[in-house]
């Protein structure tokens, strides 16, 4: 479990293809306190640690992971956000977040507006998962809140700190994100869609 409170951003410095698997190395500022096993959300992607050399980890996804997120889309150079598990017992600062992507979307606004940023995401609706109105979404394993939700779209306002410490500085137009939908939303939606 994650909260979307991104700890640190992570540097891509290698993409290895074996068969169907994509092997991820990443330089982080925190890989020094990551162990071996451990589940880290990458961009809201839960993945295990296989590998630690130095200031580098490796994790690897499956042709599956690939298929359901934007990882097909990463390049060497690349920011990543990162977070580790939640603990029990510390403070819920987010919202609750499995880890498990539940579609990609497409950023179709990026803006600036006055001190802080507007993004629109658009997303294949005909899925099932919907957003509420001031409800979570998870963005690139960023917890916020729909600013305005409608069929199958979606903006969210960003403060200037979540602006410089996530890879949402590196968004615009065309840019692919993974989206994990809000628990609450997601039973709230097969509720309506079983009458």
């Amino acid at each position: 479990m994650f909260t979307g409170i991104i700890e640190s951003l992570g540097k891509v410095q290698e993409i290895k293809k074996d068969k169907d698997n994509v092997h991820i190395t990443i330089e982080s500022l925190i890989t020094d306190e990551l162990k071996i096993d451990q589940s880290v959300a990458h961009n809201g992607i839960c993945m295990t640690i296989v590998s630690i050399n130095k200031n580098l980890y490796t994790v690897t996804a499956i042709a599956e992971t690939i298929k359901k997120t934007n990882l097909s889309q990463l390049k060497v150079g690349d920011s990543v956000n990162l977070e580790r598990a939640m603990r029990l017992g510390d403070r819920l600062d987010g919202h609750i977040v499995q880890g498990h992507v539940d579609q990609v979307a497409t950023c179709i606004v990026a803006n600036e507006t006055n001190g802080s940023w507007f993004y629109t995401f658009e997303y294949d609706d005909a899925i099932g998962n919907i957003t509420i109105e001031k409800g979570s979404i998870t963005v690139n394993g960023v917890s916020l809140t729909v600013v305005d939700s409608r069929k199958n779209q979606f903006s969210v306002a960003i403060i200037p700190y979540t602006y410089e410490h996530t890879n949402f500085n590196s968004f615009e137009n065309g840019t692919k994100v993974n989206l994990e939908f809000d628990l609450i939303g997601k039973y709230i939606s097969k509720l309506y869609s079983n009458k």
